[in-house]
């Protein structure tokens, strides 16, 4: 799914498992979709970024769009590749 936030203006893509939990989370901001965050729950790669720490089901003021697996895949690894290219 995805959520925009509009006070940052700022994407939010996020995989969640069955349990509502997000184990990858994506961040773009600003018109030129720049990839802040690409966070996977399984790595403590904080260059990436961290997941949300609360399942989906504790928010509040989100309003989700749903996405493919396809979508979100195609999102991840453009901005892996991004975050990864960026110097240290």
């Amino acid at each position: 799914m995805r959520c925009y936030w509009d006070e940052d203006d700022i994407w939010f893509h996020f995989e969640v498992n069955a349990e509502g939990w997000v184990t990858r989370q994506i961040e773009l901001q600003g018109p030129e979709l720049t990839p802040i965050a690409a966070a996977s729950l399984d790595e403590d790669d904080h260059r990436f970024g961290m997941t949300a720490e609360l399942p989906v089901q504790e928010w509040e003021g989100h309003d989700p769009e749903q996405l493919t697996a396809e979508e979100f895949e195609q999102l991840w690894d453009m901005a892996r590749r991004q975050i990864a290219a960026r110097p240290a």
